[in-house]
């Protein structure tokens, strides 16, 4: 009996949390309301309105899709049964890899929705290397982006095909790589007693806000930086980089992590540095869906630092090596 009482107090007792990026945002924005008077002169800067200009252009086009995904994560969470995950993939972790990256062209959505239904996967039992193939498929080969992507080249169809497969192959081969070399203890999703007992509406609801105030503040983390980023790099170098064929291409990969761009828009982006070659902007259409400041602050939030300290780079080389080999054969 005491045993039970026991587990019930510990059970209601409020747990410790430590000071967290949503604290920080809501410290920042005190701040902010403060210092306003101060700060409007500063911004009335033209390098300050492009940061914030930045800023919120990030915002705006990350948090519907994140929203999104918050949604279909707490309805795979709650609703979706764990026997459907072992019907609707191959049982053999190799075979499902695939599997799940095409089932990426189905879900409409950018990375930062899918790094949530992603965790929600691996909760209900999905293999993590499919789970993170689906992760990296879903936000770059979806029918929206592939189809903004031919409307910013419309003389080059060929760089709807280039981008789909190069991102499909790394997809693909992140998955592999992870049954690999990967180990269970580098993912650290948040634990979640609130959804245990809990009726399903109440469940996902709970599952809705804890998501969306985990990634959401991670989110926000990354979009400053992002902006930081894009104020700080001169255009001047834009211009000495494409002349290079190899620089040209480490130049916009590592652009397209910087710039944080959502994967709805950053074809357009992509079309209008025509000073660079055509596979060196594929390259940035490959890179900046899979690894962007944004959305290893996300993976960090969901998945813990370990794991996007070792996935994110290797997820950096894979896809620079693949939209380089797709330039070459298919540009």
């Amino acid at each position: 009996m005491r045993v039970a009482e026991a587990r019930t107090l510990e059970r209601e007792a409020p747990q410790a949390r430590g000071i967290g990026s949503v604290e920080v945002l809501a410290a920042l924005l005190v701040l902010l309301v403060i210092f306003r008077g101060q700060l409007e002169g500063l911004v009335s800067g033209a390098r300050w309105q492009t940061w914030t200009t930045v800023f919120v252009s990030v915002l705006v086009q990350a948090v519907p899709f994140l929203v999104f995904g918050v949604l279909l994560s707490a309805v795979i969470a709650v609703f979706v049964p764990r026997s459907f995950w072992a019907r609707a993939l191959p049982r053999h972790p190799a075979l499902a890899v695939p599997a799940a990256s095409v089932a990426g062209v189905v879900l409409p959505g950018c990375e930062c929705g899918s790094v949530p239904i992603a965790g929600s996967l691996i909760r209900r039992g999905v293999t993590p290397a499919a789970a993170l193939a689906f992760l990296l498929a879903a936000p770059a080969i979806n029918p929206i982006v592939l189809t903004a992507t031919a409307v910013a080249f419309p003389q080059n169809p060929e760089m709807v095909l280039a981008r789909g497969l190069a991102s499909l192959v790394v997809a693909m081969v992140m998955g592999w790589l992870w049954l690999r070399l990967g180990r269970a203890d580098w993912i650290r999703l948040p634990h979640r007693p609130d959804l245990e007992g809990a009726s399903k509406g109440r469940a996902f609801w709970s599952a809705c806000r804890h998501d969306v105030v985990h990634a959401g503040g991670f989110l926000v983390l990354g979009a400053a930086a992002a902006a930081t980023i894009n104020v700080l790099v001169p255009e001047a170098w834009l211009q000495t980089l494409a002349s290079n064929p190899v620089l040209s291409v480490l130049a916009l990969a590592v652009l397209a992590v910087l710039l944080s761009i959502c994967s709805e828009a950053d074809a357009f982006v992509a079309a209008s540095l025509s000073q660079f070659s055509l596979t060196s902007r594929l390259v940035f259409l490959v890179v900046g869906p899979m690894v962007d400041l944004k959305l290893i602050s996300v993976q960090a939030g969901v998945f813990g630092r370990r794991f996007t300290a070792r996935f994110a780079p290797a997820t950096f080389v894979i896809a620079v090596l693949a939209g380089s080999l797709a330039g070459v054969v298919l540009l």
